[in-house]
């Protein structure tokens, strides 16, 4: 390849990547060039500002993002007038539903823990046929202590989630 060539490659990637840096440093508003004592320039779109010149960058539109109403903390959200609203009486058969669902929920991961635990053998579980290699039997009982673990975060949930029943 040639050198010209070269060049005109390499000043083609530096140029591609200067726009599309000045793309997302104007994605906040203005932009500014600052130089330092050494003569070493910066572009900033956000911070210290003092001693910069605003840069006209052009082609380059900005448009701002739109003002959210803040919302008061005092004042909780309510329902809208038309929201469907439940009668008592199906609202508790709804949560006994729920409290049976998330008890036999519980049940299951319980005993899923109670086999996993037996299995994993307090972290010596019984080789299989499979495993002669010695790195497939520890990869196998890392696993099973993930799983072991996983199953205890579920229990928590579950327990938490009943408590919160009334």
């Amino acid at each position: 390849m040639n050198q010209f060539l070269r060049r005109a490659i390499f000043a083609a990637v530096a140029l591609s990547s200067l726009a599309s840096s000045a793309s997302f440093a104007v994605a906040d508003g203005d932009v500014f060039l600052c130089v330092d004592e050494n003569g070493k320039k910066e572009y900033k779109n956000t911070g210290e500002t003092k001693g910069c010149k605003r840069v006209e960058l052009p082609g380059i539109t900005v448009i701002p993002a739109p003002v959210l109403p803040k919302k008061s903390a005092s004042k909780p959200a309510s329902a809208p007038a038309d929201f469907p609203k439940v009668d008592e009486g199906t609202q508790k058969a709804r949560d006994s539903d729920r409290r049976q669902i998330l008890q036999d929920e519980l049940k299951t991961e319980e005993q899923k823990l109670a086999n996993l635990k037996k299995d994993y053998n307090n972290g010596e579980p019984e080789r299989r046929g499979d495993e002669k290699n010695y790195a497939k039997y520890q990869e196998r009982t890392i696993m099973m202590k993930d799983d072991i673990s996983r199953t205890e975060k579920n229990i928590e949930a579950l327990k938490r989630e009943l408590s919160n029943l009334k």
